[in-house]
């Protein structure tokens, strides 16, 4: 005779998320910071919306005992690394990076060693290992700034993205080695069909992350990181924007100047590839339940933390 189990119920969630995650948030003195690709719901419920630069201030500032991170793996690893005694909370541990996936630690390391005489300034988004590698951390936001503080004869690996790096390269002068890595959202992006979108609206600006290939970059008429592109559509006199970067930004775009359009930057088919499939794996109910049971905590071995720290520090000051 057989006994056939029973499937586990699935855990109750409640029926007003908004009032359940301010209760815990009380309850476990904690903060939840939030990416701007994150859907709205969570950018609504974060105690903090930001950039990659903005979120590693916060992280770095906070005298919350509990970090709730919404946003993808490297990103909370970095409030990890900056907090190495507090709990460090991600909603969906697969909420990964294709950027941070695009430098292997062994192969970079490798790279590395075959060019001693260079230092290494690595973008944000990489993992705490390439971290630990690095002499230097930057984001969209201040790669440029750090690099002009770098001495003219000095060489620089520049990684994991090579269309940051190209674009930083253009506007510093400097001659970058970049590691060959890039983001499937901002690859994404079809030239035609954003010149068919101006055409059908000319009197809208194009605004582009540098994390785009050369060709999009070069038909915009701002190029920002996240938070530069969003106080650039609050300041315009333009009132419609095509929006070459992650959509989720757009939701405070909408709420800051809701007057205004904004149009995704289309992609090359018809999907909804210019949306980031791991910062869309968290949700506000994964939010709610990590917050409830304490899991997934963000761990990292200590030898990688301290090593991953300096970098982190260095860009912090130079910012």
């Amino acid at each position: 005779m057989f006994t056939v189990a029973k499937p586990s119920s699935p855990p109750a969630i409640p029926r007003d998320l908004f009032a359940a995650i301010a209760d815990l948030k009380q309850e476990l003195n904690a903060i939840v910071l939030a990416h701007y690709y994150q859907e709205p719901d969570i950018q609504d419920i974060a105690d903090y919306i930001g950039d990659s630069l903005g979120l590693s201030r916060q992280a770095a500032e906070t005298d919350a005992e509990v970090i709730v991170f919404a946003g993808v793996h490297f990103m909370a690893e970095t409030a990890k690394i900056l907090n190495p005694h507090k709990l460090v909370l991600l909603p969906d541990l697969e909420a990964g990076c294709s950027l941070a996936d695009s430098c292997p630690p062994a192969e970079f390391a490798q790279f590395k060693a075959a060019h001693p005489d260079h230092i290494v300034i690595s973008y944000i988004n990489c993992t705490a290992e390439i971290k630990a590698m690095s002499d230097i951390i930057c984001t969209s936001s201040n790669a440029v700034k750090i690099v002009q503080q770098i001495p003219a004869d000095q060489p620089i690996i520049f990684a994991p993205d090579k269309n940051l790096g190209r674009y930083v390269m253009e506007q510093t002068g400097r001659d970058l080695l970049l590691w060959q890595g890039s983001c499937i959202v901002h690859e994404t992006f079809s030239e035609k069909r954003i010149i068919d979108l101006k055409v059908q609206n000319p009197t809208a600006e194009i605004i582009a992350h540098p994390e785009c290939e050369t060709p999009v970059l070069s038909h915009a008429d701002f190029i920002g990181s996240t938070t530069a592109l969003l106080k650039y559509t609050q300041t315009s006199a333009s009132d419609t924007f095509i929006v070459a970067t992650e959509p989720g930004i757009i939701h405070q775009m909408q709420k800051d100047c809701p007057s205004k359009t904004y149009i995704p930057a289309p992609s090359t088919s018809n999907c909804a590839c210019n949306e980031c499939p791991y910062m869309r794996l968290n949700t506000l109910e994964k939010l709610y339940l990590a917050m409830k049971h304490k899991t997934p905590e963000i761990i990292l071995p200590e030898a990688t933390s301290i090593a991953a720290l300096k970098p982190i520090q260095r860009m912090l000051e130079m910012s």
